[in-house]
Parts: structure tokens; sequence; C-alpha cells
């Protein structure tokens, strides 16, 4: 059971976002409030969903202020720009989505983030790739061989099988490519395999 704590100003996507907390299987509701103050107890939470433009502390500081205190972020915000996503991440969010995302991506990205892994959307990801220099991700040799086998069309039996690994095996690999990339979708990993060349690799 994941822990949830929702800090929004915004009454109507607050009570939303606590709605599709309780509603979600494996997730508890912990505290729903509008503000850093306002939550008397973070570390009753494991993930705390925070936006960023609250009254009180705000931005980047507001993150840090909830990490040092011991919970996870997942920072859903209206504002997707680039210097706020890059000092988000850089003050210890572990995953950043605009307001604009389903409930279900951000209860798919809550699980990701309570479960330690990271959870960025492409479009955002992109901020963090030119604001580094460098590429947000680095896929090991046997994700690439996976991705280039879901790129052909293969499915998890069939990517087992043709690897000598298991299915199991296969779909840690597909989870931790999705972590690192941020992209879910088998569509997406297509994309992602042309992006990145490695179609041929298998």
């Amino acid at each position: 059971m994941i822990g949830v704590a929702v800090v929004d100003d915004h009454p109507v996507f607050r009570d939303g976002l606590a709605r599709a907390v309780e509603g979600s299987e494996g997730f508890e509701l912990v505290a729903a409030v509008a503000s850093v103050e306002e939550l008397t107890d973070p570390a009753a939470a494991d993930v705390v969903i925070l936006d960023l433009g609250l009254p009180g502390i705000s931005g980047a500081a507001a993150v840090a202020v909830v990490r040092e205190a011991g919970p996870l972020v997942l920072v859903v915000s209206a504002d997707g720009e680039q210097r706020q996503v890059v000092d988000a991440v850089g003050a210890g969010a572990s995953g950043y989505l605009t307001k604009s995302a389903a409930p279900a991506e951000i209860m798919e990205a809550v699980r990701i983030v309570g479960e330690g892994g990271t959870y960025i959307s492409p479009t955002l990801a992109a901020f963090l790739i030119r604001a580094s220099g460098e590429p947000a991700f680095r896929l090991t040799p046997r994700e690439r061989e996976i991705l280039a086998l879901v790129a052909a069309g293969e499915r998890d039996a069939d990517i087992a099988e043709e690897l000598y690994i298991s299915v199991r095996t296969v779909r840690t690999h597909l989870d931790r490519i999705r972590d690192k990339t941020g992209r879910r979708r088998r569509p997406d990993l297509t994309r992602l395999a042309m992006e990145e060349g490695v179609v041929d690799d298998a």
C-alpha cells in the first residue's frame, strides 16, 4: 500500500486527485491540503503529489522541503516550462507531469515513484536533455536489444524465447526502459527504438 498526500491549492483539482487516489487499488490517501505548511505530517506519506504554484513555500523550494521530511515527490503542475522542470528535478522530485495528464497516467506515475522509480513525460524529458547537454537516460545493451525486438513487433514471450531468458526478465527490462524514458505504450517504444537507432540492433 502506497500512502499518498496531495498538495494543491486548486480545490477542484485537489479533490479530483484525492478521489483518484482513493479509487485506485494499492493506494491510501493520507492527506489532501492546499499548501506545504498544511502538510503537518509529511512522513505519513510515501509519495507527495505536489503542485509548484502554491501559497507560501512554492516551486523547487517546496520540493526540497518535502523531500527533507522523507516522502518522495511527484510534481503535477500547470507549469511545464523548462526552468521549472529542471529546478524541480534538481531539488529532488522523482517525477514531473503537467496537469493536462490523465488521472490514469498520474496514478501510474505515483506507483512508479512509490516503487523507487522515476517518471517524467517524454516532452518534459526533452527539457532535461537540453539542460544537461547529455541524454536524460542511457539504455543498456540488453535493453536496446529488447527495444529493437519490440519495434519488430515481437511479443514478450517471443522475445524471451529468442534471447533465452524468462518472460518475467523481459518484462523487468521493459519496465526499466519505461521508467528511464517515460514511454509507456508499445507504439511509443517503437518510436523510441527509431529515435535511438536500435531498430537494426536485433
